[in-house]
């Protein structure tokens, strides 16, 4: 009976001392080094807080399970394009027009010495030909011929001007033959901006140049390809294609008219990566087409020890046209104005890597910029990280126990 009243009263000793070696753990974490104030503080020391008392955030989501039905949905989207608003690239190039700051020459022939131009006496000549000095086409948009005025131009080809400078001269030249050259060409220009090696004014030759003839021109591209997005503006009309797309699809390699613009820009394509993956942050997709599997891939795939594989998720903003394809009723998110044309839907996709089918409908997936991935712990991950902090509470106790029963007996021998 003395035995287990001794050992009755040790024990309460040891929970007494722990309590007391907790006690002083917690009061010594304000003693600690810290980089700075808790949260708990920062919060009981505000004057006014803001937000809902359960902490949530408030945007309204769609979760989708990833299914074999669900991915046409996803691979129907619209690629960009140049050749539905500017033709095929097929045909013939748009023809040279004249505009204000051309330098042209005009040469009149006659059939025969002795007429207005070429005078009698001028056998020994190589030809009945007079070239008049070249000129530039005036803010007026017109060009002198003597004894013809003032000619119009701008908005017309050099053929239009040589018909009426002959039917203006016929009265009064032999057979009037007249030859209107371009001699430079300075209205009818492409610019190429952006991401080139030189951006410059281009003029477009008679032949005609296509989009990559005017960046090619301007030294070809400074940034990665997959990464490059061509845009051509024309009278107020736009189109924008991906450059690997330009490369591999020739109808989209479209003429270039007068006074476009092309535009090339680098949009950086990323990701984000976050949970029970092998590599967490910002991620480059460095392919023009990059897969959900692939991205798994490359964010270091699923951590044994940690991941529930069941637990895939994709988190994207997706257009609400095609959740309602999907007929699913929008009404119910709150937050978010569905009505609107083009209007964004927060959507998760949740994917089951436990079915070894959806490893299938991962390689069909197309990942899309600013996409997070976020691979959830396992339940049985969450039970270890309490048992661990269980562990070490207790086995500090038992040490602070044993010191302080060791301290007793040195004292009592002392």
């Amino acid at each position: 009976m003395r035995h287990e009243v001794r050992g009755m009263r040790q024990n309460h000793r040891a929970v007494l001392v722990s309590g007391l070696a907790l006690s002083f753990g917690l009061s010594a974490c304000a003693t600690l080094p810290r980089a700075g104030p808790d949260d708990r503080r920062i919060q009981n020391e505000a004057a006014i807080r803001v937000g809902d008392k359960q902490r949530r955030v408030g945007i309204d989501y769609v979760l989708l399970d990833l299914t074999q039905s669900m991915l046409p949905f996803f691979e129907t989207a619209t690629p960009s394009t140049l050749k539905a608003g500017f033709g095929t690239g097929r045909g013939g190039p748009p023809g040279t027009i004249l505009g204000i700051g051309d330098i042209v020459q005009v040469s009149v022939f006659e059939s025969s010495a002795g007429g207005l131009f070429i005078p009698a006496d001028a056998g020994s000549r190589p030809g009945n030909y007079i070239t008049l000095p070249s000129q530039t086409i005036d803010r007026s948009g017109t060009i002198s011929v003597p004894y013809a005025g003032r000619i119009q131009a701008v908005g017309r080809s050099t053929e239009e001007v040589q018909r009426q400078v002959e039917t203006l001269l016929a009265n009064r030249a032999i057979e009037p033959q007249v030859l209107v050259t371009l001699v430079e060409n300075r209205s009818n220009q492409v610019s190429v901006l952006g991401d080139v090696q030189r951006p410059a004014q281009i003029p477009i030759n008679a032949s005609g140049q296509r989009v990559l003839d005017a960046i090619a021109l301007a030294g070809g591209l400074s940034t990665p390809g997959v990464e490059t997005y061509v845009t051509l503006q024309r009278r107020g009309r736009e189109g924008t294609i991906l450059f690997s797309d330009l490369i591999n699809d020739s109808s989209e390699n479209v003429f270039v008219a007068a006074g476009d613009t092309i535009y090339v820009n680098r949009e950086r394509r990323t990701f984000l990566a976050f949970g029970a993956t092998g590599l967490s942050g910002r991620i480059d997709f460095e392919e023009s087409n990059l897969s959900l599997a692939e991205g798994v891939a490359k964010a270091g795939g699923l951590l044994d020890a940690r991941a529930d594989p069941a637990q895939v998720f994709l988190y994207r903003q997706m257009d609400a046209s095609v959740l309602q394809r999907m007929q699913i009723d929008l009404g119910n998110l709150n937050s978010i104005d569905v009505s609107k044309f083009g209007s964004t839907v927060p959507v998760v996709i949740r994917a089951n890597l436990r079915d070894p089918a959806t490893y299938f409908a991962l390689q069909r997936l197309k990942m899309a910029d600013k996409d997070i991935i976020y691979i959830s712990n396992s339940d049985s991950t969450e039970v270890e990280k309490v048992l661990n902090i269980v562990t070490d509470v207790t086995g500090a106790a038992s040490v602070s126990t044993g010191d302080f029963v060791s301290t007793r007996t040195s004292i009592r021998t002392f």
